[in-house]
């Protein structure tokens, strides 16, 4: 199994960033988890659209669901036809949001390229050679955190969250955790239920075993050696920041 980083900032981007964004793939199968804002024009330089195979929304904030829209457009009318029609994995509710942003006619065309599939947290699917799970996250609207299995390797994604024993139990074992740390604790009273700091990444890291942590979700404000540094005294395995374009798996 093969990560490739999309974009990975919190919240919005930085110069020359993106949102929240990755290419899973293995086996010649291509999955795009999270479409945040500029990480659709991040991904053709590495797999062409009408080749991804499945998409994966955690949750319908806009930085990580935006790019959704243009995908859509370039894969009904980007070709002489349109697109495969492919799964669109999401939380339970998403689609009056999807609604929301297309016009009357744009909404009766989106059944031609994706099946809407809303799954509750804790529901497994098989999304090709991928086995997925799904847990709930502590974040203010539905979240689904994802762990994607493949012949014995398991990448676990948190997507955004507080902290929360159910990304551990996620990512007990994996290979690689993708963990959001959008602070640092810098002592300031932030909300519960929303975020995480770096440290609090790295101490769920720990908590579930998992091999190396990838720090992902890092608002802009921040600079992203302390966040890798405060993650590292919690966490003894690897520890880097995730970047656009920077790759996990065989070859990386």
């Amino acid at each position: 199994m093969e990560v490739t980083v999309l974009g990975s900032d919190g919240t919005w981007p930085r110069a020359d960033g993106a949102a929240s964004g990755y290419l899973i793939r293995h086996d010649g199968f291509a999955l795009w988890q999270d479409l945040g804002t500029g990480t659709m024009a991040n991904l053709q330089r590495h797999v062409d659209l009408r080749e991804v195979d499945a998409v994966a929304v955690s949750h319908v904030h806009a930085d990580h669901f935006v790019d959704l829209f243009p995908f859509f457009y370039a894969r009904r009318y980007g070709g002489p036809t349109p697109a495969p029609r492919i799964p669109l994995i999401t939380p339970s509710g998403t689609e009056s949001r999807i609604r929301a942003m297309l016009s009357e006619a744009g909404w009766e065309e989106f059944p031609v390229c994706f099946e809407l599939l809303e799954v509750e947290p804790g529901t497994g699917l098989d999304l090709g050679p991928l086995r997925v799970a799904t847990a709930r996250m502590a974040h203010p609207v539905p979240t689904l955190g994802m762990r994607y299995e493949a012949d014995g390797v398991a990448v676990a994604y948190s997507a955004d969250t507080g902290p929360t024993e159910e990304l551990v139990e996620l990512a007990r074992g994996a290979d690689l955790l993708i963990a959001e740390a959008t602070w640092l604790a810098d002592g300031k009273d932030y909300p519960p239920d929303l975020h995480m700091t770096a440290k609090e990444a790295g101490e769920h890291a720990a908590s579930a075993e998992a091999t190396s942590l990838m720090l992902a979700h890092i608002q802009p404000i921040y600079d992203t050696d302390h966040s890798r540094e405060e993650a590292s005294a919690a966490f003894d395995g690897p520890v880097e920041v995730a970047r656009p374009d920077a790759r996990w798996g065989p070859g990386a």
